[in-house]
């Protein structure tokens, strides 16, 4: 088991009851999130938690979130200061009578990974959610969480000042970016910003629905989607001394562009389909080689 401390903003999100709620319909902070999100928040089960993107209208990523529903609110989990985040989320609600509140001062967040992971959760409280659910534990949190790290994990969000983790297991920043490049993690600002579609990222499976209805930009996923497979995709790269930006060339063609660089010879980048073979070695204008090591599309989360 590792454990790593995340330093990202959390925002409590409730509402009031929509007046016509007999007939069937959502509270209005769920009609809120449910078209401004990727994701389908209407079709979350109470205690769960999801993965979703804001996108600009033309489909450009701008945020990502972890949205965590509880028993009548949500929580977002999101690497953006909680004050501009509200500030944007403010402009987007209309009419709608939808409250926001930072809470971030009031939360600790660790997220353990590992097999072990779940009988360390079961040793501190005595259960652990099933994947995708999550529990409360007196002011904690508890969620059964892979998508983060693409692998069995869990977020500890709350009041955790108690909580005993050996510092021998405790992930640096670096060593958690190195794992979500060799993980074919996109993020956002980096594999998820304007001039890539997210389809190129591989994130359909987890974090785009094609079933909820009109969300902002998703006009602009479905040309994408219904187009057929997508020109560029993203790929794991082998290489020293690569930098973000830097394009790669096969032969005199530029096929790509490196979106992200690690501090153990990983990078992630978009090449073209028709040039991302496995073990195909490319070249960045300075002649170094660079290895494509595989296809982040065919990674499952």
């Amino acid at each position: 088991m590792r454990w790593i401390e995340l330093r990202r903003s959390k925002i409590k999100v409730y509402g009031q009851k929509n007046r016509l709620a007999f007939k069937g319909l959502d509270e209005e902070h769920t009609l809120f999130l449910h078209g401004l999100l990727t994701n389908d928040v209407k079709g979350m089960p109470p205690f769960s938690v999801s993965y979703h993107l804001m996108l600009r209208q033309n489909g450009a990523p701008i945020r990502e979130f972890f949205l965590y529903k509880l028993q009548d609110h949500y929580l977002l989990d999101t690497p953006d200061p909680a004050k501009q985040v509200i500030e944007d989320l403010e402009k987007r609600k209309l009419s709608l009578k939808v409250y926001l509140e930072d809470l971030t001062p009031n939360y600790r967040h660790i997220f353990l990974l590992g097999e072990d992971s779940k009988d360390f959760v079961e040793k501190v409280w005595g259960n652990a959610p099933q994947e995708g659910r999550l529990i409360v534990e007196g002011s904690v949190i508890i969620a059964h969480n892979s998508v983060r790290f693409r692998e069995t994990g869990y977020d500890l969000i709350g009041e955790l000042s108690d909580l005993e983790l050996p510092e021998s297991l405790m992930m640096t920043t670096e060593e958690a970016e190195n794992l979500r490049i060799r993980r074919c993690i996109p993020a956002v600002g980096k594999e998820l910003r304007e001039g890539f579609s997210p389809l190129e990222a591989g994130v359909l499976r987890y974090a785009i629905s094609l079933n909820k209805g009109c969300y902002v930009g998703q006009e602009a996923i479905a040309r994408v989607y219904y187009r057929g497979r997508t020109p560029r995709t993203l790929v794991l790269l082998q290489a020293e001394g690569l930098r973000e930006g830097e394009k790669l060339f096969d032969g005199d063609k530029q096929v790509g562009t490196v979106t992200s660089v690690g501090s153990e010879g990983y990078a992630l980048g978009y090449v073209l389909r028709v040039h991302a073979q496995k073990e195909k070695v490319l070249y960045t204008p300075e002649g170094t080689a660079v290895k494509l090591i595989k296809v982040c599309e065919e990674v499952v989360p």
